[in-house]
């Protein structure tokens, strides 16, 4: 069977029995937080497990995309050097709902197993919960297996749970027997023995943990079932590897096309060994970019935090095992079409998200390339130093060698290249290293600059050192880390206490400052409150209308009134859940006093106009481009706001303007803010779709913002109540911050009209440009027809076709006197018009730079053919051929090609052309190779000389040189004196 035919077998099974065939959840989870990737298929069910989810059905069942490369299932070494373990597999699974239960759950097991896909009776080994009477009799009734083949385990193989509380159950696994003559043995089950293999994991849950450790039964019991569907392959197909199998041979294959090199598929991993190396890197690469197309193509980035640094690591690790394979070029996002094909039938969105896959990992390994040369060179300098200094002897000397461990050899090497140079152009310092089975250690200190310094992750250099038989000091390397977590946590802290200063008690110390501030701004924009905590130039207040700085979100302004006098407050901070107001001047005492709270209501209106216009740029950006960008950061101000997200291809006028259009759709449909939804709980926060990212910390209760079907994400920012409100949206500019994230800044309301007011005048003058443009065209069109002696109809109908265009895009409708809908029109017109004039004004720049260069041909060759006639008429002086011309070029080049046919014509002799172009006079002189050669005259001083005489200067080689001058009006006069300029040096 084909790995299609399984995977399809399996579904079609479950369907035949009840089952609802329901698709994959994305491997990035972007409805828990809690997860770096999904790895496991109960993962989309977790709501329904612990009682706050339901679904339709009762009965389900799915291949789920999975990825595990942290926490406990990190397997991330093991993977291409046994034969099943993998970064990213597919869990076949069937789950039930407070419906079937063990019985049905193993009885279907075993008869898909044995009679579906017909796997040996004999080969099959049950495992069950220790105290788990009930499936160990199941399995001895219900099936035929072996009754001894059915085993008991304890809590750690055989009992599974969500967490330390929550859901839990007895599991029952089934393992396979790999072994050649299937002679495993009892004692070789979950041994972590590869030939005895767990293929399937039926979970039973049926228990609920508390805090003490107690379980409690559930109301409703539930299955969850697990099949790693790479191994079933191996099992079915009989292969001893899952690399075998025809889920990855397409990609090994590719791999040995793209590096020239060839798989044996044998499972071995000696250090040394040449074609083991070349394997093991096929596999790894092969595993790999599997991880790397399904990430990304669900939405992830390659980055420096959470799941975009895992994945940053596990695209440099291939890399890395790419230069094993002799690839110093990008080449991993060559093999995402041959996964593409293999399996975008079962999950479509690696298909029509092929192209952004594929540049986003072309572009990391670019710039890990540069990144990997040069850390590699430091580490072989690093180990090359070593061993330059232990070159007498086969074992590691130690601490007491000629060199000190913590001052680092990375530094050393820097310091003394000339050493590590001159021993590397000997000697291959990999294979010396192993010859003399001598293993240096890479201290902490080395580690951490290979990291810091030059990019490379800390498995990496692992890696790295034992492919050169070393040991790293992973110990020190820590230890240099977390003091750069406390530095940069000490850095952050002192920038904070800048800005935000600590509450203090007054000095009769008669108050405590209070836990928590009462913002009451979502509804109220004055109110009177009490000051229960003040310093010089801040306060506190029990209750506030003021909002204070986060989420992105600037802090309100406004004022206080106390006793009939004002204070302006500049700012509002929040330390924790306290709201610091900052004002402008020192405060009396005011301590206990009920004051009057008013916030400026204007610029508060400017920032929810920009707050909730963020929002609907956030999912105009994840409709036009993809599910892949989420948020990186945000700055929402009255006068404009600032949005980073992760994408990694600089935006095309075209999808600014898309962008652009839809957000201003979304305004003109007014579309009303959903109330109610402060303060929710979590849980019902997920169940209306609110967007959530990995890392970022929720409460039990939630703020959620919500505008219609288009928009829904956790915030406790400030909104409008309808998009209407927000009037117009306009982007200013578009860019990159770092790798991976592009920025957005933009404006609204009246900050939008300004800025479109600004851009159709540059409209106008743009196209007015493009009119020039066509002019200068019909001129230079017009000369080329003159020379030629012909009309050029291809030219013609050219320019002609542009002058149609532009004429079209004039048929912007005039800008409206006052906002309406009519404003919201023009601007959407205005933006894509600009986009095809922009298009217009660079095909108009290409067309005239293709007219001038056939125009320059043509001239070169009319003037060519008199160049006969102007040798004829030279002049000799001193017994010296000399010819001097004044001749009509357009351009500097021009003059000089004449030259140069002057000089190949004339033989022995000096050529002197003028021409006068833009206005100015150029020059340029030419002088035969036996006359330099003879030191006689050089171009460089005549052409000079003869510059002077139009308020000009030049020089240059002696064969050839050019010059110029502003006064046209002397040109005559100075051609008149060529003749004598030249025999003034040749006398000399």
């Amino acid at each position: 069977m084909t790995s299609s035919e399984i995977r399809n077998s399996f579904l079609k099974y479950f369907e035949d029995r009840g089952h609802t065939i329901i698709s994959s959840s994305p491997v990035v989870p972007y409805d828990d937080p809690t997860l770096l990737f999904t790895n496991a298929g109960m993962n989309q069910f977790k709501d329904v497990f612990l009682g706050s989810g339901t679904r339709s059905y009762k009965r389900a069942a799915d291949t789920q995309k999975c990825i595990r490369v942290s926490g406990k299932h990190n397997d991330l070494e093991e993977v291409g050097r046994d034969t099943y373990h993998h970064t990213f597999f597919e869990m076949l699974g069937n789950w039930s709902f407070g419906d079937y239960y063990k019985k049905d759950a193993i009885t279907w097991a075993w008869e898909l197993l044995t009679k579906v896909w017909g796997l040996p009776k004999d080969r099959l080994w049950a495992t069950v919960y220790k105290d788990d009477q009930e499936a160990e009799q199941l399995w001895k009734s219900v099936t035929d297996i072996d009754p001894r083949h059915v085993l008991r385990f304890g809590d750690k193989d055989n009992f599974w749970e969500m967490g330390e509380t929550g859901p839990c159950g007895p599991c029952s696994e089934i393992h396979f027997d790999r072994t050649p003559a299937g002679n495993a043995t009892a004692e070789m089950v979950n041994a972590g023995i590869p030939e005895v293999m767990e293929i399937w994991n039926l979970v039973f849950i049926q228990y609920n943990r508390d805090e003490s450790g107690k379980l409690t039964p559930l109301p409703s019991k539930h299955v969850d079932t697990g099949m790693g569907f790479e191994r079933i392959c191996a099992v079915t197909q009989n292969k001893s590897s899952n690399y075998d199998t025809d889920v990855f041979l397409p990609i090994i294959k590719k791999i040995g096309e793209i590096t020239k090199q060839s798989y044996s598929g044998e499972m071995k991993t000696l250090i040394g060994d040449r074609q083991s190396e070349i394997d093991t890197s096929m596999r790894v690469i092969a595993d790999h970019v599997r991880t790397l197309t399904f990430a990304i193509g669900d939405g992830a980035l390659p980055g420096n935090e959470g799941r975009g640094y895992v994945l940053r690591r596990i695209l440099r690790r291939a890399a890395r095992f790419g230069r094993n394979l002799g690839m110093h070029e990008p080449f991993i996002f060559q093999l995402v079409p041959t996964l593409v094909e293999t399996m975008s039938y079962i999950f479509p969105e690696i298909k029509s998200n092929q192209g952004h896959i594929q540049k986003v990992i072309k572009g990391e390994e670019e710039s890990f390339n540069v990144t990997l040369d040069k850390g590699l060179y430091y580490f072989e300098s690093i180990v090359g130093y070593i061993l330059y200094n232990n070159l007498k002897t086969t074992t590691f000397v130690g601490k007491d060698t000629d060199y000190s461990i913590h001052d680092g050899q990375l530094a050393i090497a820097i310091k003394e290249p000339e050493k590590t140079l001159r021993f590397s152009k000997f000697y291959n310092i990999k294979e010396e290293l192993l010859r003399l089975d001598f293993r240096p250690i890479i201290s902490g200190v080395d580690t951490f600059r290979l990291k810091d310094t030059f990019g490379l992750p800390e498995d990496l250099i692992v890696l790295i050192a034992k492919e050169y038989g070393a040991e790293v000091d992973l110990l020190g390397f820590e230890k240099l880390m977390e003091e750069q977590k406390e530095r940069s946590r000490d850095n952050r802290t002192s920038s904070i206490n800048i800005n935000i200063p600590k509450m203090q008690l007054s000095a009769t110390g008669k108050y405590t400052p209070p836990e928590k501030t009462i913002f009451l701004g979502y509804n109220e924009t004055k109110i009177k409150s009490v000051v229960v905590a003040q310093n010089a130039r801040w306060f506190a207040l029990r209750e506030t209308p003021f909002y204070g700085e986060s989420g992105g979100q600037v802090g309100d302004t406004g004022f206080i009134t106390s006793d009939g006098v004002k204070y302006n407050v500049i700012d509002t901070k929040r330390e924790h859940d306290i709201y610091l107001h900052i004002t402008q001047n020192d405060l009396p005492d005011l301590i206990n006093k009920i004051i009057t709270a008013e916030i400026d209501l204007k610029r508060r209106h400017a920032i929810q106009r920009n707050h909730s216009a963020t929002h609907l740029l956030h999912n105009a950006l994840r409709r036009i481009l993809g599910t892949h960008v989420h948020q990186a950061g945000s700055l929402v101000a009255p006068d404009y706001l600032r949005f980073d997200f992760a994408h990694s291809a600089k935006l095309t006028e075209q999808e600014l303007a898309d962008i652009e259009a839809l957000v201003n759709k979304k305004i003109q449909e007014n579309i009303p803010r959903t109330p109610g939804l402060n303060n929710i709980p979590f849980e019902e926060a997920k169940k209306l779709g609110a967007l959530m990212f990995f890392g970022d910390k929720y409460g039990d209760f939630v703020n959620v913002v919500q505008f219609g079907d288009f928009s829904t994400e956790f915030c406790g920012g400030t909104h409008v109540t309808s998009t209407g409100d927000i009037e117009y949206f306009k982007i200013r500019s578009e860019g990159s911050v770092a790798s991976g994230v592009r920025r957005i800044e933009a404006v609204t309301g009246n900050g939008a009209v300004e800025l479109f007011k600004l851009q159709d005048k540059n409209f106008i003058e743009r196209l007015e440009n493009a009119y020039k443009q066509i002019d200068e065209l019909t001129a230079l069109n017009a000369e080329l027809t003159h020379i030629e002696g012909h009309h050029t109809e291809i030219i013609h109908n050219s320019l002609g076709g542009f002058s149609q265009r532009l004429e079209e895009l004039k048929r912007v409708p005039a800008f409206p006197a006052h906002a309406s809908l009519d404003l919201a029109i023009h601007f959407d017109q205005l933006s894509r018009h600009s986009v095809v004039l922009e298009e217009i004004i660079l095909q108009l720049a290409d067309a005239k730079k293709s007219l001038e260069k056939e125009l320059a041909k043509s001239r070169l060759n009319s003037l060519s053919g008199s160049m006969d006639e102007l040798i004829a008429s030279a002049v000799s002086v001193e017994n010296i051929k000399l010819v001097a011309a004044k001749v009509t070029v357009a351009s500097l080049d021009e003059l000089k090609n004449l030259g140069d046919s002057i000089r190949a014509k004339m033989g022995s002799g000096v050529g002197l052309l003028a021409s006068v172009i833009d206005g100015k006079v150029q020059l340029v002189c030419v002088v035969s190779d036996d006359l330099v050669a003879a030191k006689k005259i050089e171009a460089g001083k005549v052409v000079g000389t003869i510059a002077k005489l139009v308020g000009g200067g030049g020089g240059g080689r002696p064969h050839m040189a050019t010059a110029g001058g502003k006064d046209v009006s002397k040109l005559d006069e100075a051609l008149a004196q060529i003749p004598s300029v030249v025999e003034s040096f040749l006398r000399k």
